[in-house]
């Protein structure tokens, strides 16, 4: 089934409280309504075409692991059934699809709760240089993708403009303070865990991800997208090689394609081609149905 993408979230004159590159926002007061939109991003500029589907997949993927974590973490969705929507935002959500979510408000805590399991990306720029990932020591010898027996944490702190910052768990705490942080790390671990557990089970690697947690009168919630191919490198296990950054289910393959075209964040974004468009949506699809072991196709026509 064809889907055109949504890029543009409307409202009936109702501004978000924030538009990001992907996610807007809207205040209802002691809730928040999170609409996730077909928009994609490169080199932190949004492209002029969307991804269809990527908005609905990633809520609903989201969804599927909060209903699944374990006993005791607590998170911030009340629902994603329009039904549950104040006016004018349940009938909006009829031309949405399955991309909104219902939340509570919290405290939103300034750091990114990062856990890394293997030596790539970012970390494995950092350990080539310094024999540590984010301050932290690793053994000698590492090879890129190899995998850390024990998943290490490392946070950073968030720029509304631009790229996260890399920080030492040691200004984390400065930022937050050291109990508060102490959780964070903790839940985060523990989280990862559970999740690269189940994508063991799947066939997949879970490399890495991030999460974001605020605060209630309770204490820390988690908040945000999760375990997602927005926020998580996933590898499929059968292609997984050490010595190369193995194929992801998220959006390089839209990276690649505009490096290839010569284009890095300079000026006006190339369109992408329809090929492109559709691989990045069988992507995101695929990682979803082997997670879920729901057929996304069937999912949506079930829904309507």
């Amino acid at each position: 089934m064809t889907t055109a993408a949504i890029r543009d979230i409307s409202v009936g004159g109702i501004e978000p409280i924030l538009r990001g590159k992907v996610r807007d926002i809207f205040d209802l007061g002691d809730q928040l309504l999170l609409v996730t939109s077909d928009r994609v991003s490169a080199y932190d500029v949004v492209l002029p075409q969307g991804i269809p589907d990527k908005g609905a997949i990633l809520t609903q993927l989201t969804r599927w692991w909060l209903d699944k974590l374990p006993d005791g973490i607590r998170h911030h969705m009340i629902s994603t059934d329009p039904a549950d929507f104040p006016e004018p935002f349940r009938s909006a959500a009829q031309d949405w699809g399955p991309r909104a979510m219902l939340v509570q408000k919290l405290d939103m805590i300034a750091v990114e709760c990062v856990v890394r399991g293997y030596v790539v990306g970012s970390g494995w720029k950092d350990y080539q240089a310094t024999g540590a990932i984010c301050g932290i020591p690793l053994a000698a010898g590492l090879r890129q993708a190899d995998r850390l027996d024990d998943p290490i944490f490392t946070p950073a702190a968030k720029n509304h403009e631009g790229h996260d910052e890399n920080i030492s768990f040691e200004a984390a705490c400065d930022l937050v303070g050291g109990d508060l942080m102490t959780q964070l790390r903790d839940l985060s671990v523990q989280i990862f865990s559970h999740g690269r557990d189940h994508a063991d089970r799947c066939g997949l690697i879970l490399a890495d991800t991030k999460f974001e947690f605020g605060v209630d009168s309770e204490g820390p919630v988690l908040a945000d997208e999760v375990l997602t191919a927005d926020s998580s490198r996933y590898w499929p296990a059968d292609q997984y090689q050490v010595g190369i950054s193995p194929p992801s289910f998220d959006k390089q393959y839209v990276r690649d394609h505009l490096a290839s075209c010569g284009w890095t964040g300079d000026g006006s974004p190339p369109d992408l081609p329809d090929e492109v468009v559709a691989g990045t949506t069988a992507r995101y699809q695929e990682l979803f149905e082997r997670v879920t072991g729901i057929n996304w196709e069937t999912w949506k026509e079930q829904q309507s």
